[in-house]
């Protein structure tokens, strides 16, 4: 096993604080040598500062795929917390039917990992509007993981893992591969926009604002000030009454962000 050095230790993890957001304590020592001692060996490199150099240096891009694939753990579900979809269908959507004019609804599911939470969405929005078509429902669903979104865009899921979704929507949105899987009908796979996106870039390239933001169980990697700079960010891509959505096991510093609060772990732009 090759052994990491402090000072090693120190760099890589200044490095993954900088560009991903993720702060490892020096407790994380042990799992962040046993989860690159793989990528090491295959790409022959002798010593983490080897690897540090590599990584630093690799301009494709894998390699910092491949870290953040090694130190994330994307575990996600249909559902997971379910009552933000029940506060989604009852109370958001109903407001934005009533004052979004232009009839053009811009939803976020950033750190959508492997697409459960969006096509949640796409599937309440389907329910509730039909098959009206003045309405643009596309949701941006964005992760920094190659791996996750290359699952998310198949659609595809274990039907053990469908079990406490509706029947209408087992029955409706999803389509039976063999006995072990289903896949997302066409129909609300078109609504979801996969996409590529690092939340530590400084500044956010949209060019309409967002009504609603789900960003759950992300967070929980970042530090105080990461995470107050995140929050902050979307407060600036949201439009006025807008929603943010984060984990139950997350909470914001309500002296440092400028969301109100409105129930544990939804928040709204005022």
């Amino acid at each position: 096993m090759i052994r990491i050095k402090e000072k090693e230790f120190n760099e890589l993890s200044e490095y993954i604080h900088r560009n991903l957001g993720i702060k490892l304590g020096k407790e994380k020592k042990t799992l962040l040598i046993g989860r690159l001692q793989n990528v090491l060996l295959q790409k022959n490199l002798r010593s983490f500062s080897e690897y540090y150099d590599y990584l630093r240096n690799e301009k494709t891009g894998e390699a910092v795929a491949t870290l953040v694939e090694k130190i994330t753990t994307n575990h996600t579900f249909f559902m997971r917390e379910a009552e933000h979809f029940a506060y989604f269908r009852d109370v958001v959507l109903p407001y934005l039917a009533d004052t979004v004019k232009s009839k053009d609804l811009r939803i976020w599911s950033a750190g959508c990992s492997t697409g459960e939470e969006a096509y949640t969405l796409a599937m309440i929005m389907q329910d509730y509007f039909g098959f009206d078509s003045s309405w643009d429902k596309t949701i941006l669903a964005t992760d920094i993981s190659g791996k996750v979104l290359e699952i998310a865009r198949k659609g595809e899921y274990y039907n053990r893992d469908l079990g406490n979704l509706p029947v209408q929507w087992r029955v409706n949105y999803f389509k039976r591969l063999n006995p072990e899987k289903s896949v997302i009908v066409d129909t609300i796979k078109n609504q979801v926009l996969f996409r590529s996106f690092n939340l530590m870039n400084p500044t956010f390239p949209f060019k309409k604002k967002f009504h609603v933001i789900f960003c759950r169980n992300v967070m929980i990697y970042f530090d105080a000030p990461t995470k107050d700079g995140l929050v902050n960010r979307f407060y600036d891509v949201m439009e006025d009454g807008g929603y943010l959505f984060i984990g139950h096991s997350e909470s914001l510093n309500r002296e440092k962000v400028k969301f109100k609060y409105i129930m544990p772990a939804i928040y709204r732009k005022e």
